[in-house]
């Protein structure tokens, strides 16, 4: 219904006219027509700030700060850009006791993964460290997550690592590799920070969960796949990421295997896994899974320090350099020949960053029931990274894996993970030493442990059951990546997303609806088999906005289901058809090219002695309307608030007009 509604007229013949109806109706009320007044022109200021509002403002984060005092608007104004200062105030012991268990816990496992995943990206195994400290320190200041565990995470650092490496070798020329590294997490935090800035966060909708699904389940056999270097020992690896050159490396390389690292590997990649599977079949024992890296790291590196590990040819970590985070300000650049590789290995790795940070954030908060501030949270993890970059730090994000431990360990806020940077700083102050030995077989299979949970076999089923299209989109973003590059693969993702809102745009579903006996509701004859068609009536719903790409083939569309329906008719020897309703009720908007294509609609029909009338045009449709004069063209008589209302109504002038022909011809 738009603007008002006024009753204008009851029918004398309307419950003849029911009664005529082949549906049964015993207990309805005779139908009143209402008329649907043109609405009033908005501004166009008022307009278009109300439309820029619901885009870009849709929370309306300036709630808050109404009728409040001078002071009071400085406070929340603070507390709104730095949500520290929100929660800090109500913080107690009590939550610190939480917060540190969680904080100690999630640093058991930090401290691992982040040596495995720089290794991944192909850093120096201290520069993982270095990105659990900086980065995890200020987001608990501009974050709005309470249980985000931020850190590097798998996805992101093998992407970085596999675009930086097509152009530079990080054996042969370290210090570009790294200078490219953090250079690259500069701009990812660049990017970031300006999707939430601009509030322009919906751009990262594009990547669907189902094609997501597919990009990580492929990205995961990939990492997986490379860790056979380590886990089997093998020296001479190919840099390429298809499944089919890793495992001709693999296979070319078989001389090059130590029984004592596959053995090592094996042994530790079992415990693992079995710890895993501990604490995903019962979930208070959460801890096991937790601390089962860093006590493979701690035996591991006891054995190898024991057997002398190095001598059977199970190469170690080596020396790391004991302190705290170096700047990396120097390292930046932003002229020369690597620049562009730079800027758009930040904008993909942020993209998936950002990707996996706001869905682990959503869906911890979900669990808790309260909510994150989308924006906030874009604005957070770019500041973190572009400070991060300043800091020895590469690309990072909120892990999966960290914050479901964090989660189950009971964290309150995000002093968890201050707690945990303190931990990495107390193991980068005074435990480095003690890394010497550990293998870099250990490392590989924490790697592959980390990662498995990102193959969702249960997500895929559940795709080809409800959307085979969707799961078509997975299976092309899987394939991608396995078997052409993770880069090929991400790209795939994105085209198949973009392709998929393309043919939602361009191909709207159209249904034609019927009656629900004993109601007067009508709805999609698929969806509701006891709904019937009336005679002479062919009412169609329309279920997507009328833009420049669907309106020719909505008209086509159109023109084809009354061409089918009156092949029925003649074969059916029914009444002929009068009248097509368009319901207009899903229509939310519509362009000067779906109002030109709704014109021609009717001149075409009107020379078929057919009317076509519309129901329930919403508000902006409405305006839009009466702004280029279609509303003149069709009428009051031809627009009604309801789809029983236009039946009833055109019914009764098909009466009226028939009574008129039947006494003049008398």
């Amino acid at each position: 219904m738009v603007g008002s509604s006024n009753r204008v007229e009851s029918f004398p013949y309307a419950s003849e006219l029911e009664a005529s109806l082949p549906i049964p109706t015993p207990s309805l009320k005779p139908l009143e027509v209402h008329k649907v007044p043109a609405p009033q022109d908005n501004p166009t200021l008022q307009s278009l700030k109300q439309r820029l509002s619901e885009v870009f403002f849709p929370d309306d984060p300036l709630h808050q700060f109404k009728n409040k005092s001078l002071f009071r608007k400085l406070v929340l104004a603070l507390q709104y850009l730095f949500p520290i200062f929100q929660w800090g105030s109500e913080y107690s012991l009590r939550l610190l006791k939480s917060d540190a268990i969680s904080g100690v816990t999630i640093a058991s496992l930090a401290i691992p993964q982040g040596i495995s995943y720089a290794k991944l990206a192909g850093l120096p195994p201290i520069i993982g460290l270095y990105s659990s400290f900086v980065p995890p320190l200020i987001y608990s200041v501009l974050g709005s997550s309470r249980d985000l565990a931020v850190g590097p995470v798998s996805i992101a650092s093998l992407v970085m690592g596999s675009m930086l490496r097509e152009v530079v070798s990080p054996d042969k020329e370290p210090i570009l590799y790294l200078q490219l590294a953090f250079t690259a997490t500069f701009f990812a935090g660049v990017f970031e920070a300006s999707l939430g800035l601009l509030r322009l966060g919906f751009i990262v909708d594009f990547l669907s969960k189902p094609t997501l699904t597919g990009f990580m389940g492929g990205a995961a056999i990939i990492v997986s796949l490379q860790q056979l270097k380590g886990l089997l020992g093998i020296v001479h690896f190919t840099t390429k990421m298809g499944i089919i050159p890793v495992m001709q490396s693999v296979l070319e390389n078989r001389t090059e295997w130590a029984w004592q690292t596959v053995v090592m590997g094996l042994s530790f990649l079992v415990f693992l896994l079995v710890a895993r599977h501990i604490s995903s079949r019962r979930p208070k024992l959460f801890w096991v899974s937790a601390a089962a890296p860093l006590t493979s790291v701690i035996l591991s590196t006891v054995l190898s320090f024991i057997f002398k590990a190095q001598n059977h040819g199970i190469k170690t970590i080596g020396h790391l350099q004991k302190g705290v985070n170096p700047p990396s300000v120097n390292m930046l650049f932003f002229r020369g020949p690597y620049l562009s590789l730079a800027i758009r290995t930040g904008i993909i790795t942020g993209i998936l960053a950002l990707t996996e940070g706001m869905a682990v954030g959503r869906t911890f908060a979900s669990l808790k029931n309260y909510q994150i501030d989308g924006n906030k949270e874009m604005v957070a993890l770019g500041a973190m990274n572009m400070a991060g970059s300043c800091a020895s730090c590469y690309i990072t994000s909120g892990s999966f894996s960290r914050s479901a431990v964090n989660y189950n360990a009971g964290c309150k806020t995000a002093v968890s993970n201050i707690v945990m940077a303190s931990a990495v700083l107390f193991t980068m102050l005074f435990l480095m030493p003690l890394f010497y030995y550990t293998p870099n077989v250990m490392l590989s299979a924490i790697i592959i442990v980390a990662v498995i949970g990102l193959i969702d076999v249960r997500g895929a089923f559940l795709l080809w059951k409800v959307d085979k299209f969707d799961f078509l989109a997975c299976m092309s973003a899987f394939f991608g990546v396995l078997l052409i590059s993770v880069q090929t693969g991400l790209a795939i993702a994105v085209g198949v997303s973009l392709f998929k809102i393309l043919v939602h745009v361009t191909r709207p579903n159209t249904v034609i609806m019927g009656n629900v006996p004993g109601t007067n509701s009508y709805r999609n004859l698929a969806q509701y088999r006891e709904a019937v068609q009336l005679p002479s009536f062919l009412i169609l719903g329309i279920e997507s906005p009328i833009y420049f790409t669907n309106s020719i083939y909505l008209q086509e569309r159109i023109l084809r289901w009354v061409r089918e329906e009156e092949e029925k008719i003649k074969k059916l020897n029914e009444s002929s058809l009068k009248c097509i309703i368009l319901d207009m009720a899903a229509v939310t908007a519509i362009d000067i090219s779906g109002l030109e294509t709704l014109a021609e609609l009717k001149k075409t029909l009107d020379k078929r002695f057919i009317d076509l009338v519309l129901a329930n045009p919403v508000l902006e449709v409405a305006q839009k309307l009466s702004q280029l004069g279609t509303w003149d063209l069709f009428g009051s008589e031809r627009i009604y608030m309801t789809v029983g209302e236009a039946i009833a109504a055109s019914s009764y002038k098909a009466q009226t007009s028939a009574c008129i022909v039947h006494r003049t011809s008398v």
